[in-house]
């Protein structure tokens, strides 16, 4: 394996790897196969008779240099369940991100699909270039961002907005350095797509279907640019628009407090269950002093950034909601954030390497902002509401990155077939502009829409009968609706489960 100039904590964990998963094996001309073994433990075991297997896939770093550095993308498989005749193919999956690991999603994905998929694809999860077991990346501290408590995220003064772009600047430079200046560029959802067709040719398969959720419908969307030839069936569920990330990452802002004013609303209308208050102006107080408790007076680590982070990612999904209230009314009561704190690290290894590979691939795919847009686009959030929850202002740091991207990512092509979009009417994650916007490049295709359906992720995830079998049957029979699919979807939760008992 070829090496870079100097040594990058990439190519190191690169070298820690090599032993767990079996290696590609070379094949006639420039491709290779894949030979498959034992996979990880991270990768959990379908039940009998469905097995996974994995292995891994050498790369150039840089497709414009293929003689050049290499990587090891890591790629896992389930089989198909049904017979020769049932067979259409592969069907790779990508969780989301960027920076989900997709090694085991193979697995835990495809118990969710319906049988009829099952039994027609082999299930391929592979960890994009960065991620898990291909080549992880590392950025060290991060700009403070792993500090427990965190600083306050919402900058609310002229010296709390320095503080923050200071620490945006200090978090790309711990990227340049943790994980190698130099290959910054490389870590690009451009890249990815070149590895999934890579992928595609080491199975020996002619086309690539393909699901991906939230992330993963930018990088679908990516392949389609550059291998429109070779597009199987694909899904993109849950869509991120076409817009630079950080304009991105600004819509998400201003959707996360449409959401949050829902789950105001909607605890407000439940006020005996939780005792947050009557009416949504007295939820959302109650909602207040928990974070300007925990800003003023952290608990055990628990601070305003973590009470952010765990907000974020309730409002995602309502069956999350009923525990967010609970959370709040426990630190109402008793002065702990237990209830709030979620129930892995933050600090883990897992997502050290999802938070660093986040913001590369980010920062790697396009037009970055300059420190004053985003100070000015904060401003613009905070005019809509003085508390919002900028968690997801990922983006923010490339303000500062060392690698200046020259062009953008290109999306979608009018050489593909259609494409089926899917989107939650109500997803605060990816909004459903997004899925709009993004069919505006991918001509042909058809949009599913969850009405009345507030949450992330849909497909073979929020159990819609309507959804899953227009979706089905794209994947397994090709068939591409006449018009676009309006899909009744289940509305917010009609009671909340009773309190846990204390």
């Amino acid at each position: 394996m070829s090496v870079l100039p100097r040594p990058t904590a990439l190519l190191c964990a690169l070298v820690a790897a090599a032993t767990l998963l079996p290696t590609a094996t070379p094949a006639r001309g420039s491709s290779a196969s894949l030979t498959f073994g034992a996979c990880p433990d991270s990768v959990p075991r379908p039940p009998a008779p469905d097995r996974v297997e994995c292995g891994r896939l050498t790369v150039p770093l840089d497709r414009q240099r293929p003689s050049g550095p290499r990587i090891e993308i890591a790629v896992s498989r389930v089989p198909a369940s049904g017979t020769p005749a049932e067979r259409r193919g592969i069907l790779l999956v990508n969780p989301g991100g960027p920076g989900g690991s997709g090694l085991p999603y193979a697995v835990t994905k495809r118990a969710k699909l319906p049988a009829s998929v099952r039994r027609s694809y082999d299930v391929i999860g592979f960890d994009p270039r960065g991620v898990g077991h291909s080549a992880p990346v590392d950025c060290g501290a991060m700009g403070g961002l792993f500090t427990a408590p965190g600083a306050d995220p919402v900058p609310t003064t002229p010296w709390a907005e320095r503080t923050y772009l200071t620490s945006q600047r200090h978090m790309a430079d711990d990227c340049a350095t943790g994980a190698g200046a130099q290959v910054l560029p490389y870590l690009s959802t451009e890249q990815t797509a070149y590895d999934m067709d890579a992928i595609r040719a080491a199975l020996g398969e002619p086309r690539t279907s393909f699901l991906g959720v939230s992330y993963g419908s930018y990088l679908g969307a990516a392949y389609v640019a550059r291998f429109p030839h070779r597009v199987g069936r694909m899904v993109l569920d849950s869509v991120v628009g076409p817009w630079d990330w950080h304009d991105f990452d600004v819509i998400q802002s201003r959707a996360m407090l449409r959401a949050r004013d829902t789950f105001f609303a909607w605890t407000a209308a439940h006020a005996e269950r939780f005792g947050l208050g009557v009416g949504a102006d007295a939820v959302r107080r109650s909602y207040l002093r928990v974070r300007r408790g925990l800003a003023a007076d952290p608990v055990n680590g628990f601070g305003p950034a973590e009470f952010d982070r765990a907000v974020y990612r309730a409002l995602g999904r309502t069956e999350r909601w009923a525990g967010l209230a609970d959370g709040l009314r426990a630190y109402l009561t008793d002065g702990s954030p237990d209830g709030l704190r979620p129930a892995s690290a933050f600090d883990s290894p897992e997502s050290r390497n999802y938070q660093a590979a986040n913001r590369i691939v980010k920062c790697a795919d396009g037009p970055v902002p300059t420190p004053r847009e985003v100070v000015a686009d904060i401003r613009r959030i905070r005019r809509v509401d003085p508390q919002p929850v900028l968690t997801g202002l990922e983006a923010s740091t490339c303000a500062y990155w060392h690698h200046r991207p020259d062009h953008r990512t290109p999306l979608g092509s009018p050489a593909a077939p259609p494409v089926l979009l899917v989107a939650s009417a109500h997803d605060p994650v990816t909004p459903i502009e997004g899925a709009r916007r993004l069919r505006e490049v991918l001509p042909g295709s058809r949009l599913v829409t969850l009405d009345d359906d507030y949450s992330h992720g849909v497909f073979a995830s929020r159990g819609n009968a309507c959804v899953d079998r227009a979706v089905a049957a794209h994947l397994v029979d090709g068939t591409v609706p006449a018009a676009d699919v309006r899909c009744s979807g289940p509305g917010l939760p009609v009671t909340a489960a009773a309190a846990p008992s204390r």
